[in-house]
């Protein structure tokens, strides 16, 4: 049975999708924008502060559906520049900094909001 996941430790749905489903041992995120929780701001024109941002959103609502960030399986990067692949990885291996997701990183023409980027996970509850 798939369950909706939704958590206030993440940025709210902006159309017609869930933060995340839990589905079985699995946890599947929708793609996390750059926004700062705490100021509830969009991180803009600060590659590696997006970064981060978008990846505290993503394990936020992981732990939400009862994974952790260690439980993050695959994630995908989705970047309006892949010119700032090395920086965005950069800030990945500062957040996992041992047995990292796999991941795949791709170039977008645009994203919502007109964001940098956007990060989705598959993780497992622990």
């Amino acid at each position: 049975m798939k369950n909706p996941v939704l958590t206030d430790k993440a940025p709210a749905p902006i159309g017609a999708y869930s933060q995340g489903i839990a589905f079985d041992r699995l946890i599947f995120t929708s793609g996390q924008l750059p926004l700062d929780m705490k100021s509830g701001k969009l991180v803009m024109n600060d590659i590696p502060a997006a970064a981060k941002a978008a990846l505290e959103n993503v394990i936020a609502v992981v732990e939400s559906a009862g994974g952790t960030r260690e439980s993050i399986l695959k994630t995908t990067v989705f970047m309006k520049d892949l010119g700032h692949f090395a920086a965005v990885n950069g800030v990945y291996a500062e957040v996992f900094p041992e047995d990292p997701p796999a991941r795949s990183a791709v170039q977008v023409a645009r994203l919502p909001k007109d964001v940098d980027i956007e990060i989705e996970a598959i993780a497992a509850k622990t």
